[in-house]
């Protein structure tokens, strides 16, 4: 009877120590002397002790660093660059019994793809077409881990150190467009202003007293201002008579001749008109 009872409690406590917990992220791979028997999980499971193994696998996806790389460009510029992976586990028991260690095997990978491909392409598409550096990564990272049952959910480039001499010369470069759209802008701005001015020339040339008001309105955009000078534009054509006047004698003296003299000023026009009556009753009240 004591060995009975002896018995079952060793078949109990071996029952006890076989029994596995498996979390809902977790799957177990199982081998029964060696050989594979299957993947188990999640939740209660049992695993004969001394006769079987489980190793433990869990499918979250997991973000791999990747350590800065040298990587010079097809257009030869030495750059150091890295990115992160994410990455999960698809099948439990290729990641077990195919690789050795899956984690360590695709970080490796990864850093020898991202050299690679980095130093196909030139710095101006890398910095440019990062999505589709990245989806190039990404597909070849994931067929060659395929067989190893780890699935490639996204390849991302986190950061690209420049040396600092392509920093200024990317930055003079940067400036030196910025100034050539600056001074394009400002050419089709001063050429779209003389469309504009010639427009509305041509339109207050059909009506000279539009020319006019024009003036005044200059003149009291001016005067508001509350300056201590005005400046009145006189039109060029008060000038013209003048200047015909000084190329005919220019002619004339060209040919022996005298001069033309200027005309004498009407000055009738500037003096005050006074009335016959009142100019009467002046002189009687000097008179007395």
């Amino acid at each position: 009877m004591e060995l009975l009872t002896l018995l079952a409690g060793i078949g109990v406590l071996y029952c006890l120590g076989s029994l596995r917990v498996l979390k809902q992220y977790e799957r177990g791979v199982t081998f029964f002397l060696g050989r594979y028997t299957g993947t188990k999980g999640p939740g209660l499971v049992f695993v004969p002790l001394f006769l079987a193994q489980q190793r433990k696998v869990s499918l979250r996806i997991v973000a791999m660093d990747i350590p800065p790389q040298d990587v010079i460009t097809r257009d030869n510029v030495t750059l150091k660059v890295n990115a992160v992976l994410y990455m999960n586990v698809s099948s439990p028991e290729k990641a077990i019994i195919s690789i050795e260690n899956y984690l360590y095997a695709t970080s490796q990978l990864a850093q020898t793809t991202l050299r690679s491909v980095l130093g196909e392409v030139e710095l101006d598409e890398l910095l440019a077409d990062r999505e589709k550096i990245n989806g190039i990564l990404k597909k070849i990272i994931d067929q060659r881990t395929e067989s190893w049952g780890i699935e490639v959910s996204a390849v991302e480039v986190k950061d690209v150190d420049l040396p600092t001499e392509m920093k200024r010369a990317m930055a003079r470069q940067a400036e030196a467009e910025r100034e050539r759209r600056a001074k394009v802008i400002a050419a089709q701005g001063e050429l779209q202003a003389s469309q504009t001015l010639a427009d509305a020339a041509r339109t207050l040339s059909t009506e000279p007293a539009a020319i006019q008001l024009r003036y005044l309105q200059t003149v009291t955009e001016i005067a508001a201002e509350n300056n201590s000078t005005t400046l009145f534009p006189i039109p060029i054509e008060m000038f013209r008579p003048f200047l015909e006047i000084g190329r005919r004698s220019q002619e004339a003296e060209a040919r022996g001749g005298t001069p033309a003299a200027l005309p004498a000023p009407d000055l009738s026009s500037l003096l005050p008109r006074v009335e016959p009556e009142r100019s009467e009753a002046r002189k009687a009240r000097t008179e007395d």
